[in-house]
Formats: structure tokens, sequence, C-alpha cells
């Protein structure tokens, strides 16, 4: 398994009101797409989130928050937050719900 499951079932609890959610299998993990547009995904034990490129700066100044580069280039707008900063479920829905209002703010596909 590329991504843990359990952290899965976390994840579907928070998007489990929201509207033209689907999963997909993507960068080796689990992808939560809204409106066709990524919010968030799992890869490992990490998650992925999609934010508003304007907050990526601030976002990876915290601690356990990197840049994602699965391709080997970083890609400003995606952001790999570490286990150490999901610890608790409101800490979970938080980067979760940047991903959420990034994704909604985006025209569907």
């Amino acid at each position: 398994m590329a991504y843990d499951e359990n952290l899965a079932k976390r994840i579907r609890k928070i998007l489990a009101d929201q509207p033209g959610r689907t999963e997909k299998k993507i960068f080796g993990g689990l992808s939560f797409m809204l409106q066709g547009n990524m919010a968030c995904g799992i890869h490992n034990n990490d998650i992925i989130v999609r934010i508003d490129p304007g907050q990526h700066d601030a976002a990876t100044a915290k601690p356990y928050v990197r840049t994602f580069d699965y391709t080997g280039r970083p890609m400003k707008g995606w952001i790999t937050v570490g286990p150490n900063a999901l610890a608790s479920d409101e800490d979970l829905q938080e980067w979760i719900l940047k991903g959420v209002h990034y994704a909604l703010s985006l025209p569907p596909k």
C-alpha cells in the first residue's frame, strides 16, 4: 500500500459533505478531487495539499511542511505535510480545508 489507509479514512470523514468529491490514485498514492480539481492527497504517511500559490511560503515556514516535489521539480502551490503535523483531527482538518478552499476556487473540470 502506497498510502496510509487510516489517514484516508480520517480525510474521508472531513470531506464527507463535499459535493463533487471523487478519489483517484495518483502520485503513487490517493488523491481527493473536488469538482475535478485535486484538493489533497496521501503519499505514504504524508498528505499533499494544493493551496493558493500566494500562501506557499507561509505554509512551508511551518514545522513538518515542505514543498511537494514528487517529480523532482518543486511545485509552488503544492505542499507536503508530515504526520507529526497531523496528530489531531483538528490539525488534519485545518490542512485539508486549505486544499478544499483552493480547489473550490478553481473552475470545475
